[in-house]
């Protein structure tokens, strides 16, 4: 409407109507067109966070793997669904986001880039009954299949004690420790008033399957920070068990002695050879290298951070033998951050420094054999 001087219906309440209107309308268009552009801008959001969830799935599976195959199984989805989801064309459902992030252990708020000091970490074994030892054996064999299932992959570990995998080097220890976990950590009710002898519990499938876990772990290059009191733990079991009558006879408590001086003589060889092998292998199959640290003031907290193909695990131990891991990057980072700087106030002993080297494992040599007196 277009009003002009002297317009007999000229009238400033319709004027005031008119351009009230007007102002209306334009901020109406204006509220449409910012909520147009809000709802692209979160649309567009929302697929590149998709986008980057299949991408880091990709990344995180082994080689031989199709991302599409997995989604397709793990979501009952035809290829063309599965295609359409990971280009951003077809949003997630709720249902499939929940059942992604199970199955793969993801963190939802790492997912949308949520910036908060929580750490999602993955506990194997936690629900249901504690399980045989046997079984943890299996699991962490199945553990160490995936981690070659890599290409390039490397572990830091900060050793507080040794671990578990050293001590099936050699049968002896291998049942020794067995029993001990079985019986004191695990409680197991059929070994409650058993005494420990290698005859009647050789743990022969244990020796077995700790001697596949080594075969697995001897595959990976690793760095690894030692300090003195590293095998004190398993020289005060031994002591508890011989004041606690929990051998059968001295001749196995010294048994299991002369198997944990092996073990030792073992572990020197290794670090002096600068590479890991089984007991009685030849340089032909010699596996992948080490590099053999000792500090003398830090006991460590047996962390470890495990690289693959560019990702990385970083697992803490709790309760003895189980462990806890996590794929948070800002956790890793502040792991590494410690071991680098430990690292710098600490002695190679691998491949080098033969004189520390010495010091370090006849110093473990004269504590076991203190046992014996």
């Amino acid at each position: 409407m277009i009003f002009l001087p002297g317009d007999p219906d000229l009238d400033f309440s319709r004027i005031i109507k008119c351009v009230s209107g007007s102002l209306l309308q334009f901020s109406v268009n204006i509220f449409l067109n910012i909520t147009d552009f809000s709802y692209i801008s979160y649309a567009m959001e929302t697929i590149e966070l998709q986008q980057q969830l299949f991408q880091h799935l990709k990344e995180n599976l082994p080689a031989h793997l199709s991302l599409v195959d997995e989604l397709c199984s793990l979501l009952d989805l035809s290829a063309d669904s599965v295609y359409r989801r990971i280009r951003g064309e077809k949003p997630i459902t709720l249902t499939e986001l929940r059942v992604i992030c199970e199955k793969y252990r993801l963190s939802l708020d790492k997912l949308i880039q949520l910036q908060t000091d929580s750490v999602l970490f993955d506990a194997p074994g936690l629900s249901g009954s504690t399980p045989e030892f046997e079984d943890y054996l299996k699991g962490m064999l199945r553990q160490f299949h995936y981690f070659n299932s890599f290409e390039k992959r490397e572990m830091f570990y900060l050793c507080k004690e040794s671990t578990i995998w050293n001590f099936f080097l050699f049968p002896e220890m291998a049942a020794f420790k067995t029993f001990f976990w079985s019986k004191t950590i695990n409680n197991q009710e059929k070994l409650r008033n058993k005494t420990f002898s290698y005859e009647e519990f050789p743990y022969h499938e244990c020796f077995q399957l700790g001697q596949k876990v080594l075969e697995e772990f001897n595959q990976i290059p690793c760095v690894e920070l030692w300090n003195q009191e590293s095998l004190q733990s398993t020289i005060n079991q031994l002591v508890y068990y011989k004041e606690s009558g929990n051998f059968s006879s001295r001749k196995e408590y010294d048994r299991v002695l002369d198997s944990f001086q092996q073990l030792i003589d073992h572990l020197d060889l290794q670090t002096e050879k600068g590479v890991k092998f089984l007991p009685g292998a030849n340089e032909v199959s010699y596996k992948a290298p080490i590099q053999f640290y000792v500090n003398e003031i830090i006991l460590g907290s047996n962390n470890m951070v495990i690289n693959l193909d560019g990702n990385s695990l970083t697992m803490v131990t709790y309760s003895v033998f189980h462990y806890l891991f996590t794929r948070d990057i800002r956790f890793r980072d502040k792991v590494m951050e410690s071991f680098t700087t430990l690292l710098s106030r600490s002695t190679l002993i691998s491949k080098t420094g033969e004189k520390d080297r010495n010091r370090f494992f006849n110093s473990l040599r004269d504590k076991v054999h203190n046992l014996s007196k």
